[in-house]
């Protein structure tokens, strides 16, 4: 399905398939906007909005068909599709992503890690091989990952980035405070959870 969403809806999608996975696991055969804003802290006209993006996916006075709806997000979110998904940079941070490994997902998982100490690589750490960066556009191109997560030192972002992107990379999730700078086909989340803390700082505050 080919359909041009906003940002902020295609965030919200995998709330909506995590709430109606839960949802179907309680018996639940049918659920309202109104009944999704109140699990979600969503408000049910945004919901309605992002829905209407996909056509009729419910029924006035009826709302939402939970297996039906679950099914359709299923697909759109290609959950059947296991992606593999490489990690950059085995400190603090790289440690804590690879004992989580996306465990609440069926479909992504990181399959291999990458760093340049000696003595953390060439080891399987949390079931996960660590390779040598020297090694990395060989396992990418083995492994048909086109997703990466990076996690080194702002220092060397930029140019481990641009290491990703040559090994045809094309999505990357940046944990790090650099701003990259690569070209348009590559797909960037940006993830500071500093920024992300003083922002609720600042909201309880005010």
């Amino acid at each position: 399905m080919d359909v041009k969403i906003p940002k902020a809806t295609a965030r919200r999608l995998p709330l909506y398939y995590r709430c109606l996975v839960g949802l179907q696991s309680e018996g639940v055969e049918r659920v309202s906007s109104t009944e999704l804003s109140q699990a979600l802290q969503i408000d049910s006209a945004s919901i309605r909005r992002d829905f209407s993006y996909f056509g009729a996916l419910g029924k006035r006075g009826y709302g939402y068909d939970v297996p039906k709806l679950l099914s359709f997000f299923k697909q759109l979110l290609n959950q059947d599709q296991l992606e593999n998904v490489a990690l950059v940079g085995v400190g603090n941070m790289g440690r804590a992503l690879l004992n989580y490994n996306f465990k609440r997902t069926n479909n992504i998982r990181i399959s291999c890690a990458f760093d340049v100490d000696e003595t953390i690589t060439n080891r399987i750490v949390s079931g996960i091989p660590i390779y040598e960066i020297g090694d990395l556009e060989k396992q990418i191109q083995d492994q048909e990952i086109s997703i990466a997560i990076l996690a080194v030192p702002a220092a060397v972002a930029q140019k481990t980035a641009e290491k990703l992107y040559e090994a045809g990379i094309r999505g990357i999730m940046n944990f790090t405070p650099t701003r990259l700078q690569l070209p348009a086909e590559v797909k960037l989340q940006n993830v500071d959870l500093a920024t992300e803390l003083q922002t609720l700082i600042y909201f309880l505050n005010n």
